[in-house]
């Protein structure tokens, strides 16, 4: 059997900027990228803690270093920039393997969205 597991979380990072002029997606600092293991390209969800908007996208590669978190597309519609978001990415695996595996979870500091 295989299910669907937690691979991934970014909790509470702040929103810098969401640009509605740009094709759906999310870009997040490539360093918060490294942090939890996202790749380009690959399927999150995103919970707006502000408004309790849920939604999914895919991610783009933002400046490393520079704390962006930016909504595109139709998405800019579902935040404001200052909101908290969660950014979640799942896997699909082995039930034996999901029971031994640990999701990578970190918790930037939501003024900054630097890792602590």
């Amino acid at each position: 059997m295989q299910i669907e597991v937690l691979k991934s979380k970014l909790h509470c990072v702040r929103v810098t900027e969401a640009n509605l002029n740009y094709m759906g997606s999310i870009t997040i600092d490539e360093d918060l990228m490294d942090a939890v293991g996202l790749i380009a390209g690959e399927r999150v969800f995103i919970v707006n803690n502000n408004n309790g908007e849920r939604f999914d996208t895919y991610v783009i590669k933002g400046e490393r270093g520079s704390g962006c978190i930016c909504l595109n597309g139709a998405a800019a519609r579902k935040v404001q920039v200052g909101d908290i978001v969660i950014i979640m990415s799942y896997a699909i695996m082995d039930y034996e393997e999901a029971k031994n595996f640990t999701p990578m979870v970190v918790f930037p500091d939501s003024n900054t969205n630097k890792i602590l």
